[in-house]
């Protein structure tokens, strides 16, 4: 079975590294922030080409301290998209605000900002931009709307780590960029992480006091925080791993190429890539009429895949009664909810893999093969990329 993500696989790759990163750590006997966890916030920060790097928990943690250290909280709105993973809905809520659904274009499938410039009020405060799939948003539309509206803006940057737009990484450009170091990102620790990039030293020296219940460096509160640390080990494994980052991204491009020549003119729509920007493919997602019985068939064919996403955030049950929709709805988000589809994607991807892929996939379209069921003893991946 191809699987559609493979944490295991880098971590064979970098394995030297890590384990001795690791007896590193535990030999030290500092385990929760510390030196480990300090000297990756300023290798990251240096890589982004920002001035601070705040390391917290996990990415949706990332999203909620960055919106209150720029002080967001109830009464405030914050504009995105539901064409993303759920934690970008569940960290805005986290922060006290109403989340505003806006739809996304119908090309690169980011955030259309047309339907921004529509959902301001007086209420709103932050556009939350998530450069989905490792493609970043129109980002120069977008901050011309942050200017003149006199809003700020936070870059969604957890499938897009490393990707870049003209000669900036991708969370260096807005007035934060939120990571996420979930094990299957491109920069992906053996648990959970994240992070908080910016220039803004208050925002830095904010983010910082909430990760860790509001204290200053005495442990006095200054303000209700939460417990959202980064500890030293995922710090370690992470700061092994920055260095090969550009280069495992080029090989998910060079893959995503292989992909995109292979499964050309077989009425597939494949990823398009914004002009002047370095896509990352965190995922490589096309679109098609019938999905599922393509999913169905490559399954049988021993090819993992994913949906990102199924269930748009702003249908899922639990959230629908907290955020703001337009009068017109979310008409590309829900249309694309049942056509996507991502196909297998991890820099340790062989070319011999790669091209197994295509051929299902072109098997399947071509109608070389008759549709088959998905075996009940089908082995599933157990990791899914978020």
């Amino acid at each position: 079975m191809i699987a559609l993500a493979s944490p295991q696989a880098q971590f064979r790759a970098h394995e030297e590294g890590i384990r001795a990163a690791i007896d590193r750590v535990l030999t030290a006997n500092s385990y929760i922030l510390g030196q480990e966890v300090a000297a990756f916030e300023r290798a990251f920060a240096r890589y982004c080409g920002s001035a601070y790097a705040v390391g917290v928990a996990n990415g949706t943690d990332a999203l909620t301290l960055a919106l209150r250290a720029l002080g967001v909280g109830p009464g405030d709105e914050v504009i995105t998209v539901s064409h993303t993973a759920l934690a970008t809905l569940a960290g805005v809520l986290a922060s006290g605000a109403t989340p505003v659904m806006v739809d996304v274009d119908p090309v690169h499938y980011t955030i259309d900002p047309a339907a921004v410039e529509v959902a301001i009020t007086s209420k709103t405060k932050v556009i939350v931009a998530v450069h989905l799939y490792g493609q970043a948003v129109d980002l120069p539309a977008i901050q011309d709307i942050v200017r003149r509206h006199g809003l700020k803006l936070v870059e969604d940057c957890a499938q897009a780590t490393g990707a870049r737009l003209g000669d900036k990484i991708l969370g260096s450009i807005g007035d934060v960029g939120c990571f996420s170091f979930y094990p299957t990102k491109n920069l992906g620790g053996i648990g959970d992480g994240g992070m908080v990039v910016t220039s803004d030293q208050a925002v830095a020296d904010r983010v910082q006091r909430l990760r860790e219940y509001g204290w200053n460096e005495k442990r006095e509160a200054q303000e209700i925080g939460v417990n959202s640390r980064l500890d030293a080990v995922q710090a370690a494994i992470l700061a092994v791993k920055l260095p090969h980052l550009d280069a495992d991204n080029q090989r998910r491009a060079a893959i995503a190429a292989r992909y995109d020549a292979g499964l050309a003119r077989l009425g597939l729509i494949l990823p398009a890539v914004r002009s002047g920007s370095q896509h990352v493919y965190h995922l490589y997602v096309l679109a098609c009429d019938d999905r599922d019985g393509l999913q169905k068939q490559l399954a049988a064919d021993g090819v993992g895949t994913g949906v990102h996403y199924p269930m748009p955030a702003h249908l899922q049950k639990g959230y629908e009664s907290m955020i703001r929709l337009p009068k017109a709805g979310l008409p590309v988000t829900t249309q694309l909810a049942p056509r996507i589809l991502s196909l297998p994607m991890y820099p340790e991807l062989s070319d011999e893999d790669v091209e197994r892929v295509v051929d299902a996939v072109r098997s399947c379209r071509e109608g070389a093969v008759a549709p088959r069921g998905i075996p009940d003893t089908a082995p599933k991946s157990a990791w899914a990329p978020l």
